[in-house]
């Protein structure tokens, strides 16, 4: 099969500037193979690259005593004691989930579970943070019915408990939704795998499914901002088997266990290409690949899909050649693929062999490491103006606003997909906060949270990125846990205009100043570029997700108000509208600027729930809806009713920040109103639980109401 000629409409099919298409010519020195010519694309596309962020990122917190390994390897690994160790990641899914939402969102959950356990860890929490247009767009029921079903189909089947998430709804994701996926393990400290390979002459093995032509190109469409050719863009979408995957962990668990393994490395964006490249370069080392011996489903492939096919359920390994009749056994147990297909080399190349020809001779650590890096210019987002005169609204009607919109609804439709349970140590399952997971055999649990708020971050980059930081922080601190580290997913528009890319640079300034005040490093992560469409970008949303340690499960804070009970709240209230839910659901206005966060205030009023809990009942962060929408939630889920004293719009539906509110017994508030005066931290009885009514200020309703409105809105609006 001849290769097509090298013109320029190819290579910018490929995502090449003709820049850099010279830098690519200058490098090698002739004219590139096809072949070439797709591992190029693929490894100096945004997804693999990070070609516009890395100067960025490089700026982020990412080290601290609990860290044993920050962003660079498949997952971030973090100390938890006794030996033990959380290993956590969050990647977009995006364009693939707009084009085939099923597969799309499927797969983007068997890719994160896949770089928890290329580490060596057994996956045991999942969570997603899903961001959608408005109900009323013609996609998007379609969009949220695949998506989910995609989420809950992988990892039900795989065996990993959804234990929380996010959904939201606005006009700017239209036309690019996106789906966020997050996954956590647990491995012993000792034994985590890493992807640098090392060793002259050691066997490169395939591990898995076969190959086909699915996803051929899928990293460079995930590195384009969308057009009215999207719907030429299916075959780059993946195709998922949660029942293989599930094999290939017990076999990779098993492999790993044999000392068989030197380096291992799954195969996600850009394939074969990407795993092979990036395990030779961290250890200094060429590879040669013999196509021959790749297994494939289907006749005929070349050169070029089999290098950049992002099938699905495959690793690639570095082996230890005395042990590999032992090694092929484990997979042969397992019905999996298990082949040699090539050999590290001393030399600095990628020699990719097909037939008897030689399809690309390139030297490797141009491809990973040589990529190109851009200092993009950017602008600073303008200072917000000043939010002006709030239309009037009566208490009740506010909260039925906030409570009947599909963002702020319950979202039982949407995690009753999902299993929760599964593995049997789930503790906190969706619906209010941050999910919990015991750690098996031991009386610790993990606490796991993803927050953003990205009305928050366009109008203001820098607090945007530290209420993501610190909204996470605080949900975490509400189940009782101590905040340990974070992976972020930040998704933007076109980082060649210089106002998107000013959002980027001023979100990945308040995430550095949130996570160093917060000592939440930044341990791994995803960067995801050009969401928009026909020039219109999504709102920006860099997803932030955050673990937490309880040492203890008898720390955990996990109740629910009881009637007679008092709802205390501790932290400022100043009545900050700008940005509100509120405003934003009830008015349709997303004007004035995001909500200030000061961060000493975050980490002095946090530590003050963990020192008092004891006499907390019940715990929930004031975020989106202000002391409003929290009062209502933690008094609908215990199916009580709620009185709060101040019917002021700002004080119930304001969203200053660093605020818990609480539920404790009388006497019990007593206590923690005068433990507040002690350490500085403001601590107010606001009103009581109990009774049938939910009563703000001198406005009413009936709980049940209220209740059947927001326990049916979602689905009404997108079910």
């Amino acid at each position: 099969m001849s290769e097509p000629a090298i013109t320029p409409e190819l290579v910018a099919a490929h995502g090449l500037k003709p820049d850099e298409y010279q830098r690519l010519l200058g490098i090698i020195g002739r004219e590139p193979t096809f072949t070439e010519l797709g591992i190029f694309s693929a490894m100096w596309n945004e997804h693999c690259s990070y070609k516009s962020s890395k100067k960025w990122l490089r700026t982020l917190p990412t080290t601290g005593p609990q860290v044993i390994c920050g962003p660079g390897e498949n997952a971030g690994v973090v100390d938890i004691g006794d030996g033990q160790a959380v290993i956590f990641k969050m990647e977009s899914h995006n364009h693939p989930s707009y084009i085939e939402p099923y597969q799309g969102a499927a797969t983007g959950v068997g890719g994160i579970l896949r770089d928890v356990f290329t580490m060596g860890a057994r996956p045991i929490a999942a969570m997603n943070a899903l961001s959608f247009g408005l109900p009323s767009h013609p996609k998007t029921r379609h969009l949220v019915k695949g998506v989910v079903e995609g989420v809950g189909g992988y990892g039900n089947a795989f065996g990993v408990p959804t234990v929380g998430g996010e959904v939201r709804f606005h006009r700017s994701y239209n036309g690019n939704c996106l789906v966020n996926a997050f996954a956590a393990g647990l491995a012993d400290a000792d034994k985590i795998f890493y992807s640098v390979a090392s060793g002259v002459g050691m066997p490169v093995v395939y591990l898995g499914a076969k190959t086909g032509r699915d996803g051929v190109g899928g990293a460079t469409m995930a590195s384009a901002a969308f057009d009215d050719t999207i719907e030429e863009k299916r075959p780059t979408v993946q195709v998922g088997d949660p029942f293989t995957e599930k094999r290939l962990l017990e076999a990779c668990l098993e492999l790993m266990a044999s000392g068989a393994v030197i380096s291992i490395q799954d195969m996600g964006a850009a394939g074969l290409t990407c795993s092979a490249v990036e395990m030779g370069d961290k250890g200094g080392l060429g590879i040669r690949l013999q196509l021959d011996d790749v297994p494939q489903r289907e006749t005929r492939m070349p050169a070029y899909e089999m290098m950049l096919s992002e099938s699905q359920e495959r690793m690639l390994m570095v082996l230890k050649p005395e042990l590999e009749a032992e090694a092929r056994a484990i997979f042969a147990k397992w019905d999996l693929d298990f082949a040699i297909v090539g050999e590290t080399i001393a030399e600095d190349r990628f020699l990719i062999l097909h037939g008897n020809d030689i399809k690309a001779d390139l030297p490797l650590s141009k491809l990973s490491s040589s990529a190109p890096e851009y200092d993009r210019p950017w602008v600073a987002t303008p200072m917000a103006e000043p939010l002006g005169e709030v239309p009037d609204i009566a208490p009740i009607a506010g909260l039925r606003a906030l409570i009947g919109s599909p963002s702020y609804a319950h979202k039982a439709w949407v995690w009753e997909q999902y299993d929760s349970m599964v593995g049997a140590d789930t503790v906190r399952a969706p619906g209010m906060g941050a999910g919990v997971v015991r750690v098996h055999g031991t009386e610790k649990a993990l606490a796991f949270t993803s927050d953003v708020t990205p009305r928050y971050v366009k109008a203001n980059p820098v607090e945007g990125g530290k209420q993501a930081v610190a909204e996470a922080y605080r949900n975490l601190i509400s189940v009782g846990a101590r905040p340990l580290a974070t992976t972020d997913n930040l998704n933007f528009g076109n980082p060649e205009k210089p106002e998107i890319m000013g959002q980027l640079v001023g979100a990945v300034q308040g995430i550095g100043a949130a996570c160093l005040a917060l000592d939440m490093p930044i341990v791994s992560g995803n960067v995801s570029l050009y969401n928009e469409t026909d020039g219109v970008g999504i709102l920006p949303t860099p997803t932030i997700g955050a673990v937490g340690l309880l040492a203890d499960l008898n720390d955990l804070i996990a109740g629910q108000p009881s009637a007679g009970d008092l709802a205390v709240l501790i932290g400022a209230t100043e009545g900050h509208l700008g940005q509100s839910a509120l405003l934003s659901e009830a008015f349709g206005i997303e004007a004035g600027d995001a909500p200030f966060v000061d961060l000493q205030a975050e980490r002095r009023n946090g530590d003050f729930v963990l020192a008092n809990r004891a006499l907390i009942g019940a715990c929930c962060d004031l975020s989106d809806g202000g002391l409003a929408l929290a009062a209502f939630e933690m008094a609908e889920g215990a199916g009580l009713g709620v009185t709060l004293d101040d019917g002021d719009t700002a004080i119930l539906f304001g969203e200053d920040q660093a605020r818990y509110l609480v539920a404790c017994a009388a006497f019990e508030a007593g206590f923690l109103v005068q433990a507040g005066k002690e350490a500085g931290v403001p601590v107010a009885v606001v009103g009581r639980f109990g009774g049938d009514l939910v009563r703000f200020g001198g406005d009413s309703a009936g709980l049940a109401d209220l209740s059947t409105l927001y326990r049916s809105a979602f689905e009404r609006a997108v079910g």
